[in-house]
Formats: structure tokens, sequence, C-alpha cells
């Protein structure tokens, strides 16, 4: 350990942080540099299971890492992994743990350097106390990447003055397969969808000054049976124009400053190994220049999973050959490249440039200049669920309810005089809550009702919301198991009531211990337990039903939703989901969410998301099998009616590298004030490759006052046309197109066709990926 600090010219701040960063790395010995580019995590050995406290047991010692804090940091260390996120702590005692850990890893440093922290993200800051927002797919309900830019500053505000550096969010990953357990962490099925809202909260978590993470880099979300890690099947093509664009917005318009390479191997190839996905792909085509962080454990993986690797060692020469810069949670295979250098094994100009980047990051946060002070860096006191933490998420709860189903029932207001609430998911908090929430994440392992926030619970709120009611409250069934003694009884609550408000869905966990989550995959889409056994139940009492639905993935409603008076889809709406749902079905809060992902009819395996090519639709005659759903992406109802009229383009025929203007006219025909998603899908007519028969290609969410008219008008370039042709390049295609407007990919009476003329134009670096839009004045 050193006493002594090194100066030198990486210390002038009053030089550029290139020529700083410079100066330092050669100095650096071959140890010092590799300690940059790896990581320590403070965990439980007793708690090895992957979520917040260690490691799944493995086939082999994958979790061999520096676990001795003065050995794991005697060289410099780059990452502090999880100080506030992996137990329940205070502030004031995790910014002590954060300020005694910097203070030590300065010790010991020649250089007097410091560690990056970082946090997970996903739903708000996951630490003890701090508020839990909606899920990314409540994010995608919104269509308003407005608001989510607001939360995600919020949340990054709190994770900087903890001293924070860097958060692991957002989920990029574009959902494929239903029931994937992270289809809860995902923001939707459509890659515009997710870029945009994606973007958007890098945006928002970039602004307060905290680095954002792209997470998983790439094609994680099309595992094959849906399993949590399975290999990936899929083309080219398919990579490059369904799972590629979200990550490509988001370095491209957002400048994200670090990507994490994923756990699946995509045929054949995991990308923590693939010098092609990394290096020339995410840098050399596309220009990012932040960091690559692994996934957990993503490098031994390399070995002891896909073995790919015969030792750590060689891991960790495939995965800096790659491209990834920084080990992550802690120092596995990394350890070992000095010696690898020293044998000819690693080229040493590999590790210079990974540790260069870690370095420009550091010195971004003036963790190179000699005033740094890590108790400078932290604040002692924090409200982490602070007032306005709770209002933004309340209001992203609220936008993201989805209205499914009404025949006039709702809303409720001061009609119904007995009210029977039914399920378990209305009085169990955690069951608003994803997995990535402190709750659900850490707490849950530890027993007990301490959430460590206040999450008022759906009963609660509709008591709240109906004064002038009797509201009851029986479970039926558990979330989860096949106890059916509580059915009766259920029954005979709805039979006696004006009208049955029946609460259905997940509990989020990880790792077989919920019923969405990481790890947490189904092998169908059929509502966990015998909750649609308690469904049916009281059904079959006659009583109005108004089924409720929280959860992290869509599940089959067919047999179940047409027969009830209204249906409501909630994704995890985070902490103040319980007064936003009840506002809901009180009519307090006007539904204005939208699906980001489709409701399946049947609970069958085969269903493919929207974005698919004629041969995926239904087909009759050709097979017994119907992919239809129930309710198509996009799809959401309000309290009122929105007429469509006149889709008007600018120009009937688009040049290869030209735009046009597309206005919708939308109207309040309804009593009261709606947020209405005006939605602009794109398909060809003619390609040299099948195509999606329609995909979104623009959206605005647009208030209108009872009665209002208003004009969206979209600028549509041509390059949102492209496609990965024949020859695998991208290319701009002349020929005829359609455009379609409406409120879901589905129902969409407004159409216009155009052409696209000119030579084919192949595109080559950055394009035009975001059509924007705007109201009339």
């Amino acid at each position: 350990m050193s006493t002594d600090t090194a100066a030198g010219p990486w210390q002038d701040t009053g030089r550029p942080l290139t020529e700083r960063v410079d100066a330092l790395l050669s100095a650096m010995t071959l140890e010092e540099k590799a300690g940059q580019l790896g990581s320590y995590w403070d965990r439980d050995t007793e708690d090895d299971d992957g979520d917040g406290g260690g490691v799944a047991p493995m086939e082999s010692d994958m979790a061999e890492g520096l676990r001795n804090f003065p050995e794991a940091i005697e060289h410099g260390l780059g990452h502090l992994t999880r100080v506030f996120g992996t137990r329940p702590v205070s502030v004031a005692a995790g910014v002590a743990t954060l300020r005694e850990r910097q203070r030590q890893v300065t010790k010991a440093s020649r250089f007097g350097l410091g560690a990056l922290l970082h946090e997970e993200c996903l739903t708000g800051f996951t630490a003890y106390g701090a508020t839990v927002h909606p899920t990314p797919l409540a994010w995608g309900a919104t269509f308003d990447p407005t608001l989510i830019e607001a939360m995600a500053a919020a949340i990054g505000a709190d994770l900087r003055a903890l001293g924070v550096h860097q958060g692991l969010a957002p989920v990029l990953d574009v959902v494929r397969d239903y029931r994937w357990g992270r289809v809860e962490e995902s923001i939707g099925e459509d890659p515009y969808l997710v870029g945009t809202l994606a973007s958007a909260y890098v945006r928002g978590l970039q602004s307060a000054g905290v680095i954002a993470t792209l997470k998983h880099f790439v094609g994680y979300s099309a595992s094959r049976s849906a399993r949590n890690h399975a290999p990936v099947s899929m083309g080219g093509r398919e990579l490059a124009d369904t799972m590629l664009p979200p990550f490509e917005m988001a370095v491209r318009e957002a400048g994200a400053g670090s990507a994490m390479s994923s756990y699946s191997d995509v045929d054949g190839v995991p990308p923590s190994a693939s010098r092609e996905l990394l290096t020339g792909l995410l840098r050399d085509a596309w220009g990012f220049d932040g960091t690559i962080v692994s996934d957990y454990w993503a490098v031994p993986f390399l070995q002891v999973k896909h073995r790919v690797a015969k030792d750590a060692a060689d891991a960790g020469r495939l995965a800096l050959g790659a491209g990834v810069d920084v080990e992550l949670p802690e120092t596995n295979a990394f350890r070992h490249l000095p010696a690898l250098v020293r044998a000819g094994l690693v080229d040493g100009r590999a590790v210079d440039e990974a540790v260069r980047r870690v370095l420009l990051q550091k010195a971004a946060f003036g963790l190179l200049d000699p005033a740094w002070d890590p108790a400078a860096d932290s604040v002692e006191e924090r409200d982490l669920d602070s007032p306005g933490n709770r209002a933004l998420a309340a209001s992203v709860a609220e936008k993201s309810i989805v209205l499914l189903a009404n025949d006039g029932l709702l809303p409720l207001d001061l009609r119904p005089r007995r009210v029977a609430v039914i399920g378990t998911t209305a009085v169990e908090p955690r069951t608003f809550l994803g997995c990535y929430s402190f709750p659900n994440h850490v707490l849950a392992k530890l027993g007990g009702d301490d959430l460590g926030i206040e999450v008022p619970t759906l009963l609660e709120s509709l008591r709240e919301e109906l004064p002038a009611a009797d509201v009851l409250h029986a479970s039926g069934c558990a979330i989860t198991g096949d106890d059916r003694s509580g059915l009766a009884e259920a029954a005979g609550l709805a039979r006696d009531a004006d009208v049955a408000v029946v609460t259905v869905g997940d509990l989020a966990g990880l790792f077989g211990r919920g019923t969405s989550g990481e790890g947490c995959d189904a092998p169908d889409l059929t509502l966990p337990g015998v909750q649609a056994e308690l469904v049916e139940a009281v059904l079959a009492t006659g009583t109005p039903v108004v089924l409720v639905v929280v959860s992290g993935r869509p599940y089959a409603l067919g047999g179940l939703a047409p027969r009830c008076a209204a249906v409501v889809q909630a994704f995890f709406p985070g902490e103040e989901g319980g007064p936003a749902l009840a506002g809901v079905l009180s009519g307090r809060v006007q539904p204005g969410g939208r699906l980001p992902v489709a409701v399946p009819r049947t609970p069958a395996v085969t269903v493919p998301t929207y974005r698919t090519a004629p041969l995926g639709q239904r087909s009759d005659g050709v097979s017994s099998l119907d992919p239809t759903p129930l309710y198509p992406f996009g799809h959401g109802l309000s309290y009122t009616t929105v007429e469509y009229a006149g889709l008007v383009l600018s120009e009937p025929e688009l040049p290869v590298d030209g735009s046009i203007e597309a206005t919708v006219t939308v109207r309040n025909t309804g009593p009261r004030a709606a947020e209405e998603v005006v939605q602009l899908y794109l398909g060809d007519r003619v390609a040299s490759v099948a195509r999606p028969v329609r995909e979104l290609v623009g959206y605005l969410r647009v208030p209108l006052a009872a009665g209002q008219e208003r004009r969206v008008t979209f600028t549509v370039h041509a390059d949102r046309t492209s496609f990965i042709g024949l020859d695998r390049r991208r290319v701009v295609e002349p020929g005829p197109l359609t455009l379609w407007a409406g409120p879901s990919s589905q129902d969409v009476p407004l159409t216009a066709r155009l052409s696209i003329i000119g030579e084919p134009r192949v595109v080559d670096g950055p394009r035009v990926m975001v059509t924007p839009a705007h109201l009339d004045r």
C-alpha cells in the first residue's frame, strides 16, 4: 500500500482532460493499469444467489474474484460495486461506508486515485428507503419521453448526491417472447418506442451528472424458449433491424456514456467475446466513446458457461480483445492481464485503450484533481423518497395504466354502494414493484414486512377514492400455488356486491423467487397459480367484474376478458401504483396508457410480436394457429371518444434522401379531457426482403380538452424506411409504401400511399433515427 501520493501533470486542472489522462497512463505500471479495469463488491459469501448478495452456485470457481479488500485495491481500483444497493443501510451509514472505501482506495493508489461507484437504478435508485418508480414496461405504456426524462433526472440527482457516478440502466432489450422473465425490465416490443424512451432516460440520468449504462448489448431478450441466459438464434438482418436500433439511437442521439455486454451468445458468439459487436459496430461504426462494462460475471462466464475460454485468464484475454473495458462486479479474469501482456498473449495497447477510457470518466468527475475529496463527493443526508420523487412516480404510474376494455361500468364514481375487491394483488404492496426495486431485490430475502417506503395498497386506495361505498375484500387465492380453499368466500363476497374488482397478476422476484423478473421465466402465458379460476368463480356469480391485471408481462386473457365489464392493465406501477389504479377506476384519473406489448388471446407459446412479416400474421387455411392478439400493441381506451380524420401528406413522393410531412387531425368528441397517443405506422408494399407488415415510425401523446380538435404533423425522413437489404447493407429502396395513423397498430382508420423515388441509397454512418412530431399552435 502506498503512503505517498505521486504528483504529476495529470493533476494540473489547467490542462485538457485527454492530456492529463495520457500523462497518468504513461506513469502507471501494468498492475496499476489492470487495477483500473476491475471492481470490488462487498457482499455476503453465504448469500450466493446472484441478486444483490452474491452469485448463483456455479460448476467451477467463476466467482474467484478478489474478496479481500486490501488485496483487491493493492494497485488501484476501477469500480466500487453497489455500496448502497447490496444490503439495507441508511443514507448516513451508506455514505460513511463509501467515504471509508474511497479513502482506502485513494490511499492504496500511488496517484491518490479513487474509484467510480455504480448502482442499479432501473426503477429508481435501488437503495433502502428510495422511491420505487414504475418498471420500464410501464414507461413504454406512457408513450411519453418527456416524462421519462424528468423521472430519470430525479433518479440521477439522488444518485449523484450520494456519490454515485454510474447507473446500470436503462434496459434496451426489445421484447421478443412474453414468457421471458425480464419482460418487465424492457420497455416494449417495438424498437422505435424502446429507443426513444430509453434515450430520454439516458438524457435525464446524464443531465444529473450520472453515467447511463445501456443494457444488455445485444440480443439478450431473444433467447430460445424465453429462458434466461439461453442462446440467441437470430439472423444478422433481424438483429440489425430489430435489436440494434435502440442502442444505436441511445448512442447517437443521447450520448450514452457506457454500455454493458450481455450474457447470451448470439449465433454461438457471446457478446462479451465479440470484437465484431463491441469494437467493430459499437465503437467504430457508431462512434461510441464511453466504457463497455461486463454484465455481472459475464467475463468468467466465457469459461464456465459458454466454454469458449480455457480458464479465467483466457476469458479476460477474450473480453479485453473484444472491447470490454471494466469487469463487473468484481475482478476475476482481468487480474491476470499483466501476466498475459508479459507473456505476449495480450497487446499492451489494448490495456492502455481500456484504461484511458476509464480514466477519462474519472477525470470528468474530478477524481484526478489534487483537491478531490471523497467526503465532498457525497452528502450525509438526503431524502431518497422526497415528495417531488413521489409526485413523479405518481405521474408516471397514472399515465402508464391502460384501459383495455370497458362496457360503460367505469369510471365507478360514486355509483356502487358495495364493492367487492378480490385478489391478493389488492393487499400485497410488493406486487406494484419490479424485480430491481430494493424491496423485491434485497429486502424480500430478509423476510419481514419492512419495505423502507410507503406503498399504499389498492384496497386502501379504493377506500379513499370511494368514501361513500362499502369496500370489502377477500383474497380468494395466493398469487402462486394451487390452494383453492378461498375461492368460495371470494365468490360469496362478490355475489352480494354491486361490482367486483378482481385483481390478478405477478409478484416480482429473482431466479425463481417470483412469477416475473430475472430468472423467473414462464412456461406459457397463463395467469400464475389458480388466479384464472378465481376470476371464473367471480364471473359465475353474475356480478359485473372489473378485471385489474398488475403484472410484469402480458398474460393471455382471451378466456376471461370478453366476459368482464372492464379490463385494466398495469405493468408494475411502482410505489404510487395503488392510488393511480384507484384513481383510474374512480374516474379521478383519465386513463391514457397504451400497450407497449400486445395482450395474447391464448397462452400458446407461438404468439409473435406485432412487427412480423406477412408469414407471421394470421393465415387462414394455412395454419390452425391464429397469432392475432386479444389487444394489440398500442391499444388503450379512455373515458372519452376521439375521432381521427385526414392523414394528409405534404408530397406524394419521397426522395431516397428526402423527407415529407404527414399531418393527422384528431378531435375529442366526448365530455372529458383526454390524452390521445397518436401513432404513425409504415409498411412496404414491395421490398427486396420480407418486411414487417406494419411498424411504428412516429407517435405523440396529445392533450385534448373536451370538444377540442388538434393537428399533429410528423416529419418522416427516408432514412426511417431503411432496412438491411440483400447485400447485408442498410438501404433506402425506391418503391411503394403505405402510411397509417390511428390509436393502435391494428386500429388505423387513416391511410395514405406514397412512393420513394430515386436510385437505391446505401445508408452508411449516421442516419435520421427519430420522427419529429409537433402540434398545431
